[in-house]
């Protein structure tokens, strides 16, 4: 199924009303990236635009220079919540899939926020299969992996998450309403492209996968809009 026949079929609406992001929530990957280690959730926001199914194409905007892929565990609402307790917050999980946060490096740093480097068309590959919550708790324990023309870039465990699912769900629905089909990426491991040495950039005729321990892979393949 697409993403649009799933969300359909199980929230009644083509696509996620919200999109939400977990930014630094890896300490590996805070410290790759040089940043410290944020003592709240960050959030930010992708948006319906980004959204393409396994398969398709990750398309690298001519104005970006840098292009990287992101592996992430994804936690879909399945119950309208707002200011819940974390005990509260995982019986409004409906279940998880996997996510890949594309991020365009040299204008999400550049800019200074995050909202352009985050969100071009086809910056969120979605795995449309959700695995029900009570398949998988809290999503602890479950192996996230990139992987670039075979090669493992992200190797990584949710045991390491700074903010876990629950206590995610629960600060972002003191910010705002969840409703069902909503979704929440919880953030991507050590081992990006952008932060190795050297850098590795998504280049045009790449296929990347994302593989979340228990949920599946995510694999799509990425070309060069300029051509």
């Amino acid at each position: 199924m697409s993403i649009s026949e799933t969300w359909m079929r199980l929230f009644e609406r083509p696509v996620p009303a919200k999109i939400v992001c977990v930014g630094l929530n890896y300490r590996p990957h805070a410290a790759e990236s040089n940043f410290e280690v944020p003592d709240q959730p960050l959030l930010f926001a992708k948006f319906a635009n980004t959204l393409v199914d396994p398969g398709e194409a990750i398309e690298l905007p001519r104005q970006a220079e840098h292009v990287d892929a992101e592996a992430e565990l994804a936690c879909v609402i399945g119950r309208r919540i707002r200011d819940a307790s974390a005990d509260e917050a995982l019986e409004a999980v409906y279940g998880y899939t996997a996510a890949n946060d594309v991020s365009a490096r040299d204008l999400q740093f550049g800019d200074g926020q995050w909202f352009r480097g985050k969100g071009f068309d086809t910056f969120c590959p979605l795995l449309p299969d959700i695995v029900p919550v009570g398949e998988l708790g809290a999503g602890s324990g479950l192996r996230v992996v990139q992987r670039l023309n075979g090669d493992v870039l992200q190797d990584g465990s949710t045991d390491d998450l700074i903010f876990d699912v629950p206590t995610l769900v629960a600060f972002v629905s003191g910010v705002m309403t969840l409703e069902p089909g909503d979704v929440i990426l919880t953030g991507t491991p050590e081992g990006v492209g952008y932060f190795r040495t050297p850098r590795i950039a998504l280049a045009h005729g790449d296929e990347v996968e994302v593989e979340v321990e228990g949920v599946g892979i995510l694999r799509n393949h990425v070309v060069d809009r300029g051509r």
